[in-house]
């Protein structure tokens, strides 16, 4: 997927102008080529967070913030939510391709028939303390996955097809096998006759769990609305790892670690700790909660609402709302009207509207989790096996990709200059 050049523009600089080539994006904003600016003008960029910076070319995800727009493959949100399964999302975003339904059922066969851990998975999982945050154990587990001789070579499409596979389908046994451990449990070998979300369910919870058709569409469709979400700080990090060549479950990790932080993949997690303050600290009073974010009280935010992207309402916060109004009418959840009286509040607060603090995806999908049983510390895990198959996908984009480069940003140093050392006994 090399850059094709759709024009030209003139860049100015203290070091005189630079005629830059336009890349044209099907949808969304345009990049010029800014290789040669260093070399020619001796100048650089600075973009700290990488707020208006490009590093590659993709034609899996594409998100219009300011319209509240998000396709997969040219594929709204909405309809993969309502029509696909997370499974047929995943095909679609790692080969770019609608499957058939024999293409479909292959590629399900292929993933239930690798879920189950090797051996020595088990004995790492009990070496863990059991308080520590199911993340790093996920990340360890991962790792190791990429020891066992499967995902040597990035250049075999084979292999990486089986890594792939044994990524989607021992991850869900890995996340389940490590909660049941943290709560002193044995793990639960897979049923590969539940499916792909009723076989999760199952070794998480156990035989007794009712696994309810609802419960699984709705865990489905979590699952679905976390598959990808274009070039986000995980994602970004598979590719950075993967520019090096690292191989696929080396670079899967990166992105787990990355999915780790706080301002990332626990965001749904926070959200649920914010709410049960509200019901145990404010009585339920989201009003007064909402008036000490705005007078900066107490340290009060105001979690799950706003994007680094979307400056209108989250696309998938529209179809989470539903389904937690839905799962959690019936499960009596005291937290699911404060949710929504935080949401009606702040819809009509001028001083959230202008901030443009909208409702975002993780403000209602730990509800969804704590409906079903999941523990705040596994919301994180939970994201991570969503955001699989885009990982994958990114990941296998990248390599596909000839104009690919090892990443190498560059920086503005603002550090001393040259100094003369003076020995340690001479001070």
């Amino acid at each position: 997927m090399p850059a094709e050049a759709n024009g030209m523009a003139t860049l100015s600089t203290p070091n005189g102008d630079l005629d830059l080539e336009v890349v044209k994006a099907t949808e969304g904003s345009s990049g010029m080529q800014l290789g040669k600016l260093l070399g020619q003008t001796g100048m650089t960029t600075l973009d700290v967070g990488f707020v208006n910076t490009a590093a590659c070319q993709s034609e899996i995800t594409f998100i219009n913030g300011d319209e509240g727009i998000l396709r997969h493959r040219g594929y709204p949100i909405a309809q993969l939510a309502e029509k696909a399964s997370f499974l047929e999302v995943s095909y679609i975003l790692i080969y770019g391709e609608d499957p058939t339904p024999a293409q479909l059922q292959s590629f399900t066969e292929s993933i239930m028939g690798e879920t189950t851990l090797p051996e020595v998975i088990s004995p790492v999982l009990r070496a863990f303390p059991a308080e520590t945050h199911p993340m790093p154990v996920l990340s360890a587990g991962v790792s190791l996955f990429g020891t066992l001789g499967d995902d040597i070579s990035i250049k075999d499409d084979k292999q990486i097809d089986l890594a792939t596979a044994r990524l989607l389908g021992r991850t869900p046994t890995l996340a389940a096998a490590i909660h049941r451990v943290r709560g002193g449990k044995d793990p639960i070998a897979p049923d590969a006759s539940l499916g792909y979300v009723g076989n999760l369910l199952r070794m998480t919870f156990g035989e007794d769990y009712e696994i309810t058709d609802e419960l699984v569409r709705a865990l489905d469709m979590l699952l679905v609305l976390h598959a990808d979400h274009e070039q986000n700080c995980s994602t970004s990090t598979v590719r950075m790892v993967g520019s090096s060549n690292a191989p696929l479950y080396a670079s899967i990790v990166g992105g787990i670690n990355a999915l780790y932080g706080p301002l990332h993949g626990g965001a749904n997690q926070a959200v649920l700790e914010m709410l049960e303050r509200i019901h145990s600290n404010e009585g339920g009073d989201a009003t007064k909660y909402m008036d000490k974010v705005k007078n900066k009280e107490d340290g009060a935010k105001l979690m799950g609402f706003g994007h680094r992207v979307y400056k209108s309402y989250d696309p998938r916060a529209v179809i989470a709302k539903e389904f937690a109004t839905d799962v959690l009418s019936k499960a009596n959840d005291p937290l699911l009207e404060i949710a929504q009286e935080l949401e009606e509040k702040a819809l009509a607060d001028d001083y959230f509207v202008e901030r443009k603090l909208y409702p975002n995806v993780d403000f209602y999908t730990g509800l969804i989790y704590r409906a079903m049983g999941f523990p705040t510390e596994m919301f994180t895990v939970l994201f991570a096996l969503g955001r699989m198959p885009g990982w994958i996908a990114h990941w296998r984009e990248q390599h596909s990709d000839p104009a690919t480069k090892i990443n190498r940003p560059r920086q503005v140093y603002v550090g001393a200059t040259e100094k003369n050392f003076v020995p340690v006994s001479e001070r």
